[in-house]
């Protein structure tokens, strides 16, 4: 291979792997969240979704009426801004969705069981698209 063909090689490739790192700059949902430790891996309550919810992106899980959800955090909103809290869906039935954690709305959801009464507010993490494009 000439040295010529070996550049435009490069460049090709080079202009593939930019492509893939590319991001979508969101919106942080919160600066400060509630959970049940430092780390927030407990749960705090139980929810059981009220309405359908789509996900609007990438953050959001979807519910359906009925689903029960592990609520992990709960973000302390942003003046004007809506209750979102994380959390994973849960039951035999939604073996597809389990262990997937994400936000949802608060008002789409009844909280019905407290385990954790004690909780710690701490920052919320940078935005995903600072994560995401650190670690490409």
């Amino acid at each position: 291979m000439d040295k010529s063909s070996g550049l435009f090689f490069f460049l090709i490739c080079f202009v593939c792997l930019c492509q893939t790192a590319n991001a979508v700059f969101m919106e942080k949902l919160a600066n400060k969240k509630i959970c049940a430790d430092k780390d927030c891996s407990y749960v705090i309550s139980m929810a059981k979704a009220l309405d359908d919810y789509i996900a609007s992106d990438c953050r959001h899980i979807n519910l359906r009426r009925g689903h029960l959800i592990y609520v992990y955090s709960k973000l302390k909103p942003v003046e004007g801004a809506g209750v979102f809290w994380s959390g994973s869906v849960y039951g035999d039935h939604y073996v597809d969705q389990m262990g997937v954690i994400g936000y949802f709305p608060s008002n789409y959801v009844n909280e019905t069981h407290i385990f954790q009464k004690k909780t710690v507010e701490i920052p919320t993490t940078e935005e995903l698209w600072k994560v995401l494009l650190r670690d490409n």
